[in-house]
């Protein structure tokens, strides 16, 4: 059973989705798990593969949530985004890290998408 704060990061990932497949992105899958972490979406922006962390807020309260992935969170999903490729032998295709920011302070959800937000280190 997940909690309110589960639901609502599920919501937003929802929402990502849904945008990114808007705005042309194909979704390839969705809360992809390794032993090294999770991703919350890989897809495909015409020939990039790209590896997407949603960060979801109802509230400005702790910032906006494109500034929520920290140079840890970026790290471990380095790591798992290396793992997936190595393990789907994509490891020479072009790959990128986006987040996707999703804000309900509106009651509307909002959805901003950072391409390139931060690099493999």
């Amino acid at each position: 059973m997940l909690n309110i704060r589960q639901k609502f990061g599920k919501f937003g990932e929802n929402v990502a989705v849904r945008h990114l497949r808007k705005i042309g992105y194909q979704v390839i899958c969705q809360n992809y798990r390794n032993r090294f972490g999770e991703i919350d979406i890989i897809a495909r922006d015409g020939d990039c593969l790209v590896f997407v962390e949603v960060k979801s807020r109802r509230t400005d309260t702790y910032g906006h949530p494109k500034y929520a992935v920290t140079r840890a969170k970026q790290e471990k999903i380095a790591r798992t985004a290396l793992y997936y490729l190595k393990s789907t032998h994509q490891i020479n295709c072009r790959a990128r890290f986006d987040v996707a920011s999703v804000t309900l302070f509106d009651r509307k959800p909002c959805v901003e998408i950072i391409k390139n937000a931060f690099e493999c280190v």
